[in-house]
């Protein structure tokens, strides 16, 4: 047994490095060898000094640091601690999971950092305004998707939403819908498949969290020369919350005050001259939808729709409905 027992121990020196140790923190050689004496494991320091060069060998970055004592420690990891606390934050703001699923996630993060940086780690995001799903099958329901996109297979679902009573109310007459997914985008905190529609012979999009019972088939996907040309980042450039509407070339009146949001949606790149003092001149290729509408209303007087006149005349529509809604 004892003898076993000390097979185990250059797996149980890497383990204390890799778990316990960092930049900040190391070992020092009394603390390897009272650990190792916790596991049944009698060591001599000449024994670990030819582990720990082992170690080296095989590749793990474990650094001698001159203190009082001299200690050990692992420094060059996979992911610096800024990364890990970046990967965390991006976790728990992340609206398609669970919490349950969230926290499961930070833990695995947790997992590939010391003990001194788990520390660091362990600490709960603020959002303000994220509501987390309540379903968790979105998380095997991207899986899916993303083994039907690789091996280019139709897919089968469900596609629901909710009424007045919150209660799920599937679309298409609870028909199952047979598509041909193209590609997974995240928008706005949610994951949208981006499907063609032969039926229809065009592009759909569909919220991941609302789609129930996805089958890969055996069919294979279909293949045309949109299909292969589709280009997510210009989808995502032009469309606001994934609504599928109508392509428009439009130019905007933009104050000054709203020019960092307007950049913000459509890039630093977006054509934009100045036409007079703390006014420029905007031009975009957007989706007509009411989101595109209700993100131009938030700008009040300060985005002005120019041309063309089509799209300003039902922009003016659209608020009319509003003010409408609220009679006198």
């Amino acid at each position: 047994m004892a003898e076993g027992r000390q097979k185990l121990k250059l797996l149980h020196l890497m383990r204390m490095l890799t778990e316990e140790t960092d930049s900040e923190c190391g070992l020092t050689m009394a603390q390897i060898l009272e650990r190792l004496e916790e596991v049944g494991i009698s060591a001599e320091r000449k024994s670990i000094y030819r582990d720990i060069e082992a170690l080296r060998d095989f590749g793990l970055d474990v650094r001698t640091y001159q203190r009082a004592p001299v200690e050990y420690a692992v420094e060059d990891r996979d992911f610096t601690l800024p990364e890990l606390l970046l990967l965390v934050d991006a976790v728990q703001s992340s609206r398609f999971l669970t919490q349950r699923k969230s926290d499961s996630l930070v833990r695995g993060i947790k997992g590939l950092a010391s003990a001194r940086q788990r520390t660091l780690l362990d600490k709960r995001l603020h959002v303000d305004g994220r509501i987390k799903t309540q379903n968790e099958s979105v998380f095997y329901s991207v899986d899916r998707i993303q083994e039907a996109i690789a091996r280019r297979r139709r897919i089968s679902f469900l596609y629901f939403k909710y009424d007045v009573s919150k209660n799920k109310r599937m679309q298409h007459g609870g028909d199952r819908y047979v598509e041909t997914p193209v590609q997974l985008v995240y928008s706005d905190g949610y994951y949208y498949l981006v499907a063609f529609n032969e039926k229809h012979d065009g592009f759909a999009n569909y919220r991941v969290d609302r789609m129930d019972d996805i089958v890969v088939l055996d069919e294979p996907a279909q293949r045309n020369e949109r299909i292969a040309g589709f280009d997510a980042q210009e989808l995502e450039g032009r469309a606001f919350g994934m609504y599928s509407g109508e392509p428009v070339s439009a130019t905007f009146l933009v104050d000054e005050e709203a020019m960092c949001s307007v950049i913000d949606r459509f890039g630093r790149d977006v054509h934009s001259v100045p036409v007079a003092e703390g006014m420029a001149r905007v031009s975009a290729v957007v989706m007509k939808s009411p989101v595109f509408f209700g993100w131009l209303a938030q700008f009040g007087d300060r985005v002005r729709i120019e041309k063309p006149k089509r799209l300003a005349c039902e922009y003016r529509d659209y608020l009319a409905r509003i003010v409408g809604a609220y009679g006198d």
